[in-house]
């Protein structure tokens, strides 16, 4: 009996011992595992930071790797992570995907997959995008002095490298490169002339205005170099001759081939150009532009803006010619034009125009209407770049709505000041559309000058818009349409996130 007894609990104990060891070393292979899990995090992010250094370093390649893609397939893919106390921790392996334009490389997306000697089981994917920061980030960038009145919403960050007014609501960052300007009563001012319920005139702080969301203002700022930022539009004007939409003022070509006849001049002039009607299907009509309400034709429209002051205006077309419907290539989406542009419709895949002239003329992008987009998943885009300024049209929907990442590169973003037809100004049917209701832009604005939308008078619009909606686009904000101005000329890994 007592030898049963014995080997039955020597049986109940060993069952017990058993299990408490099988539950030990289960605890420990968890537990090797996390550790490899977490290991092969780290590795795999030091395998994009060695490939990061590799692309900026890299020699052989000629310095041309995120430019034209060159010694991209000779960079070693693989990287081999050391313990600074002796021996190997794990490996690295990098996968890049560069994405072209023209030819040209506007980021690269990296996959990297890191394995810990640990445990080569339970490996770690890290994806992210090597680019240059582009304007996108922004609702609004301003190189000078800038005032957003009490009726304008912002969503998204706002930047000035002069002094900011910011009397409206706003949900993110508002910022300034100063951290004082000076405020009066004189014309280009801020409106400090002490009169109620404007601030009285001196010092104020780089950001300040009646807005309440204070806590989000920033000031000194860090700089954004305008300079820096400028394209080089004789480069670009070749990707269009050679593989893209080019306007000549004579003609239209794509890809080198010329679309319809050729034409009299429309460029070097305010009172002619083009005129784009994009598509939902991918292509967009190209008009060329005649005539306008010019002060001949018996329709002049006398205008206001800050840069030119008192001036007879051109916005409104009244004599154009198809042209041709251009398909936008898909391998080199952009298109030059070398005269005055005006825009609307709506724009399928991500497309890049450019309104600039090598010579003296320094032509506008005009708003002619809305601009919408067939998808918002990201996979359809517009920026607008001009070699002058960013006009709002004269005859535009009482609600405008504009999408896209546009940049005044030399000029301001603004709508003229049209004076309602009375006394010494001339009469004309157009200034019914001296004042609207509202302007939505889903973007980003990016202006060299100060501009204006809504021209103050007794404090509410009495030309312009009445109400001003902006919202940046953070789905296309490190996705943009191809040679987006970027607002750093250094790279950096974005979208940084784990597969």
């Amino acid at each position: 009996m007592t030898t049963l007894l014995v080997v039955g609990f020597m049986g109940v104990f060993m069952l017990i011992l058993g299990t408490v060891t099988g539950y030990a070393f289960q605890q420990a292979k968890y537990g090797r595992a996390l550790f490899a899990r977490e290991q092969a995090l780290h590795i795999a992010e030091a395998g994009l930071e060695n490939f990061r250094w590799l692309i900026a370093h890299n020699t052989s390649a000629g310095g041309t790797v995120m430019t034209t893609g060159a010694g991209l397939g000779a960079l070693p893919t693989s990287y081999i992570v050391t313990d600074p106390e002796g021996g190997t921790v794990g490996t690295a392996t990098i996968t890049p995907t560069a994405a072209y334009q023209c030819g040209r490389v506007q980021w690269m997306d990296l996959a990297s997959v890191g394995r810990s000697d640990a445990s080569v089981g339970f490996p770690r994917t890290l994806l992210a995008r090597y680019m240059k920061r582009s304007v996108a980030e922004y609702a609004f960038i301003y190189n000078s002095v800038v005032w957003f009145g009490s009726t304008n919403v912002g969503v998204g960050p706002y930047h000035a490298n002069n002094g900011m007014r910011m009397d409206g609501s706003t949900n993110s960052i508002v910022s300034s490169e100063v951290s004082q300007v000076w405020c009066d009563g004189t014309s280009g001012s801020l409106g400090c002339n002490g009169v109620s319920p404007n601030p009285a005139a001196g010092w104020k702080t780089g950001v300040f205005g009646n807005s309440t969301a204070t806590s989000l203002w920033q000031y000194p700022a860090a700089h954004i170099d305008f300079p820096g930022m400028a394209l080089n539009f004789g480069t670009l004007k070749g990707y269009a001759q050679t593989s893209g939409i080019m306007l000549n003022p004579t003609s239209v070509t794509r890809a080198g081939v010329q679309q319809g006849s050729s034409f009299s001049s429309v460029g070097g002039t305010d009172n002619k150009g083009f005129h784009l009607i994009f598509k939902s299907n991918g292509t967009v009509d190209v008009y060329r532009v005649t005539a306008t309400n010019s002060e001949s034709s018996g329709t002049p429209v006398y205008s206001y803006n800050s840069v030119d002051g008192w001036r007879y205006d051109y916005p409104v077309i009244v004599t154009e010619y198809l042209v041709a419907n251009v398909s936008l290539p898909s391998t080199c989406s952009i298109i030059y034009s070398e005269a005055k542009t005006w825009i609307e419709g709506t724009v399928s895949g991500k497309v890049t125009l450019f309104a600039a002239d090598t010579g003296a003329y320094v032509p506008d992008i005009v708003f002619n209407n809305n601009i919408a987009y067939a998808t918002t998943d990201g996979t359809t885009g517009l920026t607008a770049v001009a070699e002058g300024g960013l006009q709002i049209g004269l005859v535009v929907p009482d609600t405008l709505s504009l999408r896209g990442i546009f940049v005044a590169q030399t000029g301001a973003y603004f709508r003229d000041y049209y004076y309602p037809a009375s006394g010494y100004l001339p009469s004309s049917a157009y200034y019914q559309y001296s004042l609207r209701s509202q302007l939505n832009v889903a973007g980003t604005m990016v202006s060299y000058l100060r501009g204006g939308v809504c021209y103050t008078s007794g404090g509410t619009c009495s030309s312009g818009f009445l109400a001003r909606n902006n919202t940046y686009d953070r789905v296309l904000a490190f996705s943009p349409p191809p040679f987006t101005p970027a607002i750093s000329s250094d790279y950096s890994l974005v979208l940084w996130r784990e597969q």
